[in-house]
């Protein structure tokens, strides 16, 4: 039975870390706390975040410059804290991971050096459905070599009505194709759908045909586990203000695999912190880069903002991305069931892909016209703000039509996942009812 009392038996048997979290407060329906399935677009505030910055701010008040090397955390070497435990969240050997910058400013950097086009090899591989920052980015790096975006960006397409990409039908593209593909950039769990690529399969077939690999991870890191340099990914980039909690903006992560490393016929734009930390501070004018991921940094790390991603990073070392992931799958079937229930007759399909191993905690839904029967506007952003006003149910919306529920393993609940199905059956009406999308 779908029922409420049966959702708070759930939490008591699988009950989470959402202790760990801030909850905002409920402004509609009758919880104190809201339902929140927004984790896909900003995760919560951890509870540590506070005391662990404000520490860091004590730190300069009290020693103001020498807080470089007195300060309980040091600043000069802040971001080798974050190392380890973001390379054991990726898969990653310690060399190979950093955090620095934003993810697109990350796959800027990374693309100076793995997109190289060279005489018929010119083409940059993306998925038709890609984040839009993603896209500008590979046009852009078109434009900058000198060549025509439009005929240079490969965007691939799911099969006519169909949502999502098959992994086959990428890996038959690269086959045929792929003497012509200087780069593949995917999204490892794509921001509409929720679909989660297959890393390994597509990575292999990229490389096998001559092409340079690499990950937009934004929706993948903290959400699926990751294996990025047994997979043999080139390289990669992820930002940490989404399934990371680290904070709006927060700084984002790069990856690059060993065998790039100290390989001096890469190109790459270089700044202080590209050089070895032993010898920086002999001002010498040429760089001497370190042979790790390290040598794609260009500044010296914000301490305030690595903060907060370090403190996020422990939760995820304490818990662990074998135990996320499995109750990840628990509570993302126990939603989809709920919505199973109420889907008949009301103009609601999942199109996220069913099976478990081909998606993350997100589930995107496509409502039809009378989804928001009885809003001003209309439209799937009408509907978010009903369940958000009237309900407490935090859910984000993608116009035209698409609504995104991400039950994060951290802290959502069975009894979040009852709320929004429940909030989503009284919010769109069955079709032929009044009000709803029979017109």
């Amino acid at each position: 039975m779908l029922t409420e009392d049966d959702a708070r038996r759930r939490d008591a048997a699988d009950p989470g870390h959402r202790d760990l979290f801030h909850v905002p407060p409920a402004t509609g329906g009758r919880y104190a706390e809201v339902a929140y399935f927004a984790g896909n677009s900003l995760g919560l505030q951890p509870r540590a975040t506070r005391a662990d910055l404000l520490d860091d701010l004590d730190d300069w008040a009290r020693l103001g410059v020498e807080g470089h090397l007195e300060a309980g955390r040091p600043w000069l070497p802040y971001h080798e804290f974050l190392t380890g435990p973001t390379a054991r969240l990726v898969g990653a050997l310690p060399s190979e991971a950093v955090v620095m910058n934003s993810l697109t400013v990350n796959l800027h950097l990374l693309m100076v050096s793995f997109y190289r086009p060279a005489g018929d090899r010119t083409r940059i591989v993306i998925e038709d459905s890609a984040f839009p920052s993603d896209s500008y980015a590979v046009r852009s790096q078109a434009a900058f070599h000198g060549l025509d975006p439009d005929r240079t960006v490969v965007r691939l397409r799911p099969r006519p009505g169909e949502d999502t990409l098959r992994t086959a039908d990428v890996v038959d593209h690269l086959r045929a194709e792929g003497d012509r593909v200087a780069l593949v950039l995917l999204g490892g769990v794509n921001y509409l759908t929720g679909e989660l690529l297959d890393i390994a399969a597509i990575t292999d077939a990229g490389r096998s045909a001559g092409a340079l690999v690499g990950w937009d991870l934004a929706h993948a890191a903290g959400n699926v586990p990751l294996r990025l340099h047994d997979w043999g990914v080139d390289f990669a980039a992820w930002c940490s203000y989404k399934y990371l909690n680290s904070g709006p903006g927060a700084l984002a992560g790069a990856y690059v695999h060993e065998r790039h490393h100290g390989d001096p016929a890469l190109a790459r734009f270089e700044g202080w912190w590209s050089t070895e930390p032993a010898t920086r501070f002999e001002m010498t004018p040429v760089s001497r880069p370190p042979a790790t991921a390290d040598a794609w940094q260009i500044s010296n790390p914000p301490i305030f903002a690595m903060g907060p991603v370090r403190t996020s990073l422990q939760i995820f070392d304490k818990v662990g991305m074998p135990a996320l992931r499995a109750r990840s799958e628990r509570l993302t079937g126990y939603l989809e069931q709920l919505l199973d229930a109420i889907r008949p007759g009301r103009p609601i399909s999942i199109v996220t892909p069913r099976e478990s191993q081909r998606r993350g905690c997100q589930l995107s839904l496509r409502v039809g016209a009378g989804a928001s029967a009885g809003t001003a506007g209309g439209g799937a952003q009408a509907l978010t703000a009903r369940l958000r006003h009237e309900y407490g149910v935090i859910t984000d919306a993608r116009e035209p039509d698409i609504v995104r529920l991400a039950p994060v393993p951290l802290y959502s609940t069975y009894h979040d996942c009852w709320r929004a199905a429940q909030a989503l059956a009284a919010t769109i009406r069955p079709t032929g009812t009044q009000g709803g999308d029979d017109d």
